[in-house]
């Protein structure tokens, strides 16, 4: 059976279907609208280790799940020792789960020798994962990528070194960071972690619809997926991800129901951040719920220079009306 319940240290989750965490995506108004599909887990968009250690503002408000559907982790990054155990304590007494950032490829991150870039580094890696560990009250798991490059393909090694440090669950994205999202996922090192580790492994990268889904369980045995991109204008992938794992086939969405979720999103947008900024943000989401529709790239164009809520409300009325 591809779809079960997951256990993750003492935290059991409903199903192993989980969102990925996506910086500048899975705030809390995008995870809400996930949640009513139902994944197993979220997860917030990485959150500095230094931000939460200095008291940052911004980077406390990154720790808002009001109102949300649990569980929830909580995804942390940075290279220092100290400031990663402080924002595990800090992190743990709100979340289900922390997990260290240790895949991000960005080049703002990774030049100050974060994510990714950890796996440069694994006596580092494994000093911060055993310090979070010892710090947090909660589970821990850590994201990784297949390695730095192909020179340094390092995840068999790095899962091994978390499972040995006390982790509860390892995901594999099966791209290196010199990759970034070019290519295709290499499927295969989350087979080979899968075979070497006793803690659950999740697994990620290129899983862009329901099919995927079920041939990345076939092909690698591990405990679950984790979705990223393909869930950004598409929140009920993991209804779909459900459906086709139970029965091989889903139930498409319909055009009222896009709507009503669009709209949703928006008003949770609207009073996350207020109208002016969160009608701006809402754009690059606007963008992926529009693709494929018919005449999407002039109804984007269109909602791209609308700078109100009201305005865009019965753009997008107006506009599925005609579909």
């Amino acid at each position: 059976m591809y779809l079960h319940e997951l256990k993750i240290g003492n935290v059991i989750l409903e199903n192993n279907i989980l969102l990925a965490p996506m910086a500048g995506i899975t705030n809390l108004p995008f995870r809400t609208i996930c949640e009513k599909y139902k994944p197993g887990l979220v997860c917030t968009e990485m959150i500095s280790s230094k931000g939460l250690f200095y008291e940052d503002e911004k980077t406390n408000q990154l720790l808002n799940m009001k109102d949300e559907t649990r569980p929830i982790a909580v995804q942390i990054f940075g290279n220092d020792i100290q400031a990663m155990s402080v924002a595990a304590n800090k992190v743990s007494k709100i979340a289900d789960i922390i997990d260290i950032n240790m895949g991000c490829p960005a080049p703002k991150v990774v030049k100050n020798g974060d994510g990714s870039k950890l796996m440069l580094d694994l006596k580092l890696a494994s000093n911060i994962i055993e310090a979070v560990v010892k710090s947090s009250s909660v589970p821990v798991t850590v994201k990784m990528r297949k390695g730095w490059d192909s020179q340094h393909v390092v995840a068999v090694e790095l899962a091994k070194i978390a499972e040995q440090k006390g982790a509860a669950a390892v995901t594999i994205h099966g791209r290196t960071r010199e990759e970034f999202y070019t290519g295709e996922a290499d499927w295969e090192i989350i087979k080979q972690v899968k075979q070497e580790v006793h803690i659950p492994v999740i697994g990620n990268g290129d899983i862009k619809s329901a099919k995927d889904a079920k041939e990345m369980l076939e092909q690698t045995n591990c405990d679950g997926i984790m979705i990223g991109r393909a869930s950004i204008g598409k929140p009920w992938i993991f209804r779909e991800v459900k459906q086709y794992l139970q029965v091989s086939q889903t139930i498409p969405i319909t055009n009222k129901e896009k709507l009503e979720v669009i709209l949703e999103h928006i008003n949770l947008q609207v009073d996350y951040l207020g109208e002016n900024t969160g009608i701006k943000e809402m754009r690059k989401n606007m963008s992926y719920y529009l693709k494929n529709l018919p005449g999407a790239a002039q109804i984007r164009q269109q909602v791209n220079q609308i700078e109100t809520k009201q305005e865009l409300e019965s753009c997008l009325k107006e506009y599925f009306n005609t579909l």
